[in-house]
């Protein structure tokens, strides 16, 4: 597996590494707890050291999981959490930064992995009710005391990461980003890469539709699976938007690479402090995507891809309003 620098953090990973939220909560059912751990060590078994969980994946339990899964390997790979909701009674109440909150989860994060150093600690979520220089302050003290090596930001705006940055450096930022979903081309990479922050694009693959393995029909339990509620997955815009997995599947064909393997090679293009974290629920999906490290794409293609999706209309937005509500400016007055 191919490594990359994420920035000039010195935070060196897998070019692919896993987004592990799904074997627990939001896709589906969860996986059973042994499934979940074969799938994390195969990955690791692959090449990938770098894995995503958060609290709020539950919540709690995918953090448990990751730990477990990786303890026999821990030295040997890059563990990233987050922080920033209110979780009450099992369930996400809203939004809480405050300093005196981050070190909480903090140290039941760090109970929940079984270790006592979080790599990249991001904040889930930007929390309008508290400055975000409070926040750099609270991971900053983390740092300092050894708990945390990383601070990384999920969801902010181009403005947040500056006024961050001048605390603590920020390593790292995780904001959606497939070839479906573009709105980091605008401000967000630009300071990425001005600032020598890397870049961890989450939802690659369209949250599955970009695989290819949906159908129009496809349909979503309520109970399990967020994207019953997810603007982009209703019938209508599912049918419309087929469209944009047609064009990867035929564009594809040249490179003999599937739909999900040109999204992901597709960022690994735009820049090389990019680093894709597609979930993966089995083994077949894990070599797949995978994969995608070896597909080359030169500028002609990337141009071509990007030629072909202009002419293409995505149909919804990428969240539901009351997600949308929570992203970085959305909510302030």
């Amino acid at each position: 597996m191919q490594q990359r620098q994420l920035g000039n953090s010195g935070l060196q990973v897998s070019a692919i590494g896993l987004g592990c939220m799904g074997l627990s909560f939001g896709l589906g059912p969860a996986a059973d707890k042994r499934q979940g751990i074969e799938i994390i060590r195969a990955a690791f078994a692959r090449g990938v050291t770098f894995f995503d969980t958060a609290e709020a994946y539950g919540p709690y339990t995918n953090e448990v999981l990751v730990g477990e899964a990786l303890a026999p390997m821990r030295g040997q790979v890059v563990i990233a959490s987050k922080f920033g909701f209110d979780i009450r009674d099992g369930a996400i109440a809203g939004l809480d930064s405050r300093p005196e909150h981050i070190r909480a989860v903090a140290e039941a994060s760090l109970q929940r992995l079984g270790t006592d150093y979080i790599d990249v600690f991001y904040q889930h979520r930007v929390d309008p009710n508290v400055p975000i220089e409070d926040v750099a302050g609270a991971v900053q003290d983390l740092i300092r005391a050894g708990k945390v090596r990383h601070f990384g930001l999920s969801e902010a705006s181009a403005a947040t990461v500056r006024r961050a940055h001048a605390v603590q450096p920020v390593s790292v930022l995780q904001n959606e980003y497939s070839v479906w979903t573009r709105e980091p081309e605008t401000e967000v990479l630009p300071v990425c890469e001005e600032l020598g922050i890397g870049f961890v694009p989450w939802g690659p693959l369209g949250t599955g539709f970009l695989t290819g393995t949906l159908k129009a029909d496809t349909t979503f339990d309520s109970a399990t699976d967020l994207r019953a509620t997810f603007p982009r997955f209703t019938p209508e815009a599912m049918r419309a938007n087929m469209a944009v997995v047609d064009m990867l599947r035929h564009l594809g064909a040249h490179k003999n690479a599937t739909p999900a393997q040109m999204a992901l090679a597709w960022l690994l293009a735009r820049k090389p402090f990019i680093v894709p974290i597609p979930g993966m629920n089995a083994i077949a999906h894990l070599d797949e995507n995978l994969g995608a490290a070896g597909v080359h794409l030169s500028t002609d293609d990337l141009a071509q891809i990007d030629g072909a999706f202009a002419q293409l209309a995505v149909l919804g937005q990428r969240l539901p309003p009351e997600h949308m509500a929570l992203l970085d400016g959305k909510v302030a007055a």
